[in-house]
């Protein structure tokens, strides 16, 4: 059986990967994302992949042409920030799922499994369990639950167009794993958020809104239900959970280590905090998120057991408990959206060994002023590059955009570790200028207000980029002249000369894309 996968390189699509590639009735496995992983590194290794953005109406054809000899597909993609981007959001998530749809149905794929989720459901006062005739007209406030409840409308205008193509939708509630930690810290609570200091020491008091309570799976047991659903041809929607329910006692215990309390706060006030920090970017995750986890309700997945012969293997609270590991940790994966709190888990860059020592005849002094130099465009660069990496999430230019800002991150590492293998000291207050000198630089309106990006502003950061991505290839070159009084390998940087290359190249084309459309009155009616 040949499965692909749409979305494989997040949480529940790199969870769905590890169980497919444990199932015997299948054979090959396409993933399909719009970045792709390290195809090196599990487990990633094992699927043949494809590029494709679903959010444009162009990438049926693609899809089609992956799915061709597909005996079913499990559809996983889902895009949940950033949260202002309502178009963006709604046309990658609604309008990807009805793409991604209407491809297989081109394709003849016979049986399909989508990502529904407990938001779709309507709101409850109640934690009386509901069964999967709830209706599913999503919860007011929330935005991904009302794409939810959007996305379900599709689904349901499928079935009615393909009577005879089998299409389960699993509708699982909170989705948690270990390698998920910094994926989720990034969604949720931010890339500043301390919670490493929950390796060490555990809070004896958590605040938790009033009547907080939440249903929970392990993402193992939720890919054990996709490949349930499309191995059997499953039809219908399917609640996924595990037994024990999560209230505010159990998260405080779990959140405590066994030894804390919860200490409840009304929701209203909660509520507010909340948005006002949203508001602020001081926290990534807006109010919508506390209306839904306080009007969701608790579902029945008898008919998951029933139907599907699934179960649990984890509970809720095991769960939580790994995710909590993986946070403080800074457990990821070898993909973008899953990539560790640190960056990349190796750096497959060698280094020279601690006992190397320079030539005596080479200008340490010089030669670590230089690197040093390097390494403080390189801080603002990183920030400049996955801004602008944001910036185009809504253009076909994301992907190769977000690759670049991957690769001089991983970049900007390797010229640190290398600075520190020589004993050169990292640069102190110029480094962190540089930083802030960068954000102050966003602010210059280019013609609009303050705060907000102009196509004009795309366009100059294309070009200031393009000369600190020449500038960092004219350094690579110096380095490669010497590599071996560096103890490094001269391909090494010819490597990343080379990748340097392709990185204006990349740029070329972004500054193309906005070109076109900068001093347009309407760049929306310009062709992709």
């Amino acid at each position: 059986m040949r499965i692909a996968v749409v979305g494989a390189t997040g949480n529940a699509g790199t969870a769905v990967l590890r169980e497919l590639h444990l199932r015997p009735e299948v054979t090959s496995v396409i993933g399909i994302a719009r970045r792709l992983p390290d195809t090196d590194t599990e487990p990633y290794s094992h699927p043949e992949w494809a590029t494709i953005d679903i959010q444009f109406p162009e990438s049926r054809e693609s899809l089609a042409q992956a799915f061709q000899d597909a005996d079913a597909v499990i559809h996983l993609a889902w895009l949940i920030q950033p949260n202002s981007e309502r178009e963006l959001l709604r046309r990658v998530n609604v309008d990807g799922t009805r793409h991604v749809l209407e491809a297989a149905a081109e394709a003849g794929v016979e049986r399909i499994a989508v990502a529904s989720s407990v938001g779709a459901y309507s709101p409850v006062d109640d934690d009386e369990p509901r069964r999967e005739d709830w209706p599913t007209e999503g919860i007011p406030g929330s935005h991904y639950s009302v794409d939810k409840a959007a996305q379900e409308r599709v689904l349901d205008e499928f079935e009615t167009a393909h009577p005879g193509i089998a299409l389960a939708r699993l509708r699982p509630g909170l989705i948690f794993q270990g390698c998920a930690g910094s994926e989720i810290q990034r969604y949720f609570a931010g890339r500043w958020a301390p919670v490493q200091v929950l390796d060490a020491v555990r809070p004896p008091v958590v605040p938790l809104p009033r009547g907080v309570r939440a249903q929970a799976v392990h993402a193992a047991d939720v890919a054990s239900a996709y490949a349930e659903a499309v191995i059997r041809g499953a039809h219908g929607p399917f609640n996924i959970a595990a037994d024990d329910l999560l209230d505010a006692q159990r998260l405080a215990q779990i959140v405590s280590g066994g030894r804390g309390r919860a200490v409840v706060l009304p929701s209203r006030p909660l509520r507010t905090a909340m948005r006002a920090a949203h508001r602020a970017r001081l926290l990534p995750a807006d109010e919508g998120w506390l209306d839904m986890g306080m009007k969701a309700p608790i579902m029945d997945t008898t008919r998951a057991r029933e139907e599907l012969g699934w179960r649990p293997r984890r509970s809720a609270a095991e769960a939580a408990e790994s995710l909590l590991q993986g946070m403080a940790q800074g457990d990821g994966a070898a993909s973008l959206p899953m990539r560790p709190r640190s960056g990349p888990r190796v750096d497959p860059t060698p280094l020279p060994t601690r006992d190397h020592q320079l030539p005596q005849d080479l200008d340490a002094d010089l030669l670590r002023q230089y690197m040093a130099d390097h390494l403080t465009g390189a801080t603002a660069g990183v920030e400049r590059i996955e801004a602008m990496a944001e910036a185009y999430s809504d253009t076909p230019v994301f992907p190769e955009l977000s690759k670049v800002a991957e690769e001089i991150r991983r970049e900007h590492s390797f010229l640190q570790k290398l600075m520190a293998s020589q004993d050169f000291p990292r640069p102190g207050a110029s480094s962190a200028l540089a930083w802030v000198g960068e954000k102050a630089a966003r602010l210059k309106p280019y013609g609009r207000a303050p705060l907000n990006r102009s196509p004009s502003e795309l366009l100059l950061e294309c070009e200031l980029m393009s000369s600190a991505i020449t500038a960092k290839m004219h350094g690579w070159l110096v380095l490669q002249e010497h590599a071996e009084e560096l103890g490094m390998d001269e391909g090494v940087f010819a490597q990343l000369v080379e990748d340097a290359e392709e990185q204006l190249a990349t740029l070329r084309e972004a500054h193309r894309h906005v070109r076109e459309r900068a001093f347009r009155n309407r760049p929306d009616a310009l062709p992709e």
